[in-house]
């Protein structure tokens, strides 16, 4: 049994826990404001905003791709469609709906419903409220006939109303405004009251788990509706970000939005929101876990390349618990080494010391919300003028998300190159050992030649840049 708020209605229901949010909101309670598009969380007419009870005892919205997201992940939150957010009255328009008529940010209309989901979920967030953030939460959502200049206007017309909100919560002036309806209100109380009534429980020995599942419901979309999964999602104890003595401890079940909003990372890696941006789009970014992007295995995993790079440990769990390097992770293509009942608990990497740099660098044929055609991460550790310690991870290169071993230990000791010059011989050898240890191929990312290109120019441009 499911239990959740949909609007300002109680959902109890048996429907299967694989099945998405989209496929009820849409066609069991016939709420047909949210699109059926691409079912792959790319378009964003499906999105949704997805509240859920944070430590203050507050609820943080995000949004959300309902395509992708199974009933189960939704257990003791609140999801909120268009209609949800509509005030009463005939013909009655939201200030961001009324900013999408004023300037003619709507055409067919089919995409305009998520785009004013995921600017209405902008509006009640922690989110510094200035037209470069308003822009960026809608980098999920895909226009065809509009065009993107009217849109963005409407999000710096709605960027200036929020700039009067002062001291006020950011949810409390929401409701104020009419951003969203009155009954927000009560939803901190109705969603505690409901999670006390819901028990957490990870079923034993499920075929396999599912976590955020934004690759499994693109690959297995059908499959996955009566699949025998157990869901981590919403496991509390594999979500959270923590630091431990020297180490850094990420729960496998945090999700990409979690590490751009995690002080400890943001103290460490003063480039994190400029690296991490690359990776899918904010509605893709609010599901996707560390964990699964891992255990996807995929040769260009974005997140699976930056931390090769910090030479992390992960733990897998079953009862009984193992670490290994997650360089050793991978045994090749799609193959790991890993039981069936492992769960990837967490993942750990030491705290860069010392003068360091950490840098990440991706090519796609897209700048943003694109599958990497290559991929590179480095982390650069320096005394004295002199590399000391060297982790070089590239992806889209090798069958495997490839950690560079050679690369890594040739450049131990090396004198730091003063630019990414291949007349620098350190750097002239280091790309030689590099093209001896990647084996791309061909597809439709780009030929073995282009690949090979690239892996060396994102390498080289490891080394742009100050040391911290």
């Amino acid at each position: 049994m499911t239990h959740f708020l949909l609007n300002n209605e109680p959902i109890y229901t048996d429907l299967p826990g694989g099945m998405t949010v989209l496929d009820l909101v849409r066609y069991q309670k016939l709420l047909t404001g949210t699109k059926c598009g691409c079912r792959e969380g790319d378009c964003g007419a499906c999105t949704v905003l997805i509240g859920e009870l944070d430590g203050k005892g507050d609820v943080a919205y995000r949004s959300m791709t309902s395509c992708l997201t199974p009933l189960a992940n939704v257990q003791g939150k609140h999801v909120v469609t268009v209609e949800g957010i509509n005030p009463p009255g005939e013909g009655a328009l939201t200030p961001v709906q009324q900013a999408m008529v004023d300037e003619s940010g709507t055409q067919c209309g089919f995409c305009t419903v998520g785009f004013v989901v995921s600017l209405t979920g902008f509006c009640v967030g922690q989110t510094a409220k200035e037209p470069e953030q308003a822009v960026a939460a809608i980098d999920g959502n895909i226009c065809r006939c509009t065009g993107y200049k009217s849109i963005e206007r409407a999000t710096i017309r709605l960027t200036e109303l929020l700039r009067t909100r002062q001291e006020k919560s950011p949810l409390d002036f929401a409701i104020e405004k009419g951003i969203v309806p009155g009954y927000f209100a009560e939803i901190p109380a109705r969603l505690k009251a409901l999670n006390a009534s819901i028990g957490a429980s990870i079923e034993a020995n499920p075929p396999f788990f599912v976590g955020g599942g934004t690759d499994l419901y693109v690959q297995r979309h059908e499959d996955m509706v009566h699949a025998p999964a157990s869901h981590l999602f919403n496991q509390t104890k594999l979500r959270g970000i923590d630091q431990a003595s020297d180490f850094i401890e990420i729960s496998g079940a945090a999700t990409v939005t979690d590490l751009l909003e995690s002080p400890h990372l943001q103290a460490i890696f003063p480039d994190l929101r400029k690296h991490l941006k690359l990776v899918s789009s904010t509605p893709i970014r609010n599901m996707a876990t560390v964990a699964g992007n891992l255990v996807n295995a995929s040769p260009i995993g974005d997140l699976t390349i930056w931390l090769l790079a910090l030479d992390a440990l992960i733990v897998l769990a079953n009862g009984s618990k193992r670490e290994l390097p997650l360089r050793d992770f991978y045994l090749g293509y799609k193959s790991l080494d890993k039981t069936a009942d492992e769960v990837l608990e967490t993942i750990r990497f030491r705290i860069p010391e010392s003068t360091y740099r950490f840098n990440f660098e991706k090519v796609s044929k897209r700048t943003h919300l694109d599958i990497a055609s290559v991929n590179s991460a480095a982390l650069l550790r320096t005394q004295d003028g002199r590399i000391t310690e060297a982790h070089i991870a590239t992806g889209g290169v090798a069958p495997v998300p490839l950690y560079l071993k050679k690369t890594s230990a040739f450049l131990v000791g090396k004198l730091i190159p003063k630019a990414p010059d291949l007349n620098d011989p350190v750097l002239a050898e280091a790309c030689e050992i590099l093209q001896s240890e990647i084996s791309p191929i061909s597809d439709v990312r780009g030929s073995i030649t282009y690949k090979r290109l690239l892996a060396r120019q994102l390498f080289l441009a490891h080394f742009i840049g100050q040391f911290k």
